[in-house]
């Protein structure tokens, strides 16, 4: 894949890999868009709720990790890149129960900087950036948020 190639022919190309993974079928997660760096995730309430009427942990914590995949992901194929990405390590603080869809948003962490990851990973074939997902919550603040360290190997 290649620079010419728009977002959304990458973005449509996630979706299909988020449809083949059956737990995350299950949970209905839908690729919502990537505008200004962030990449967004949604998922309805009804296919992950808990026994209290709102937003199940575990399907939170994963609408997060996934959306911080989606985004290294696609950052790795907007440059040219073919990659397999994992989430190396991840911290999750809930916040707030939710108790509507779930819409994650991943952006590189305030530190991290794309263009020493894309370079690292051009130089050695491998290369880790932090980055920050959060579900929308009341008066701005995040109902639940992840910080996690994503890793990259170039595919063989």
């Amino acid at each position: 894949m290649s620079d010419s190639e728009s977002p959304a022919v990458h973005l449509a190309a996630l979706q299909q890999v988020l449809e083949r993974m059956p737990p995350v079928a299950a949970m209905q997660i839908q690729v919502a868009g990537y505008a200004d760096g962030v990449l967004s995730l949604r998922a309805p309430l009804a296919a992950n709720v808990n026994d209290k009427g709102n937003a199940f942990g575990g399907s939170l914590s994963s609408v997060m990790t996934l959306s911080g995949w989606a985004l290294v992901t696609l950052r790795l194929r907007l440059a040219g890149f073919d990659a397999d990405v994992y989430v190396a390590d991840s911290h999750v603080r809930y916040l707030a129960p939710v108790y509507e869809d779930l819409q994650a948003q991943a952006q590189a962490a305030d530190e991290a900087d794309w263009a020493v990851f894309l370079a690292t990973f051009a130089q050695r074939g491998k290369a880790r950036i932090d980055v920050v997902a959060r579900q929308p919550g009341e008066a701005g603040k995040p109902a639940a948020e992840l910080s996690g360290r994503f890793v990259a190997f170039a595919r063989r």
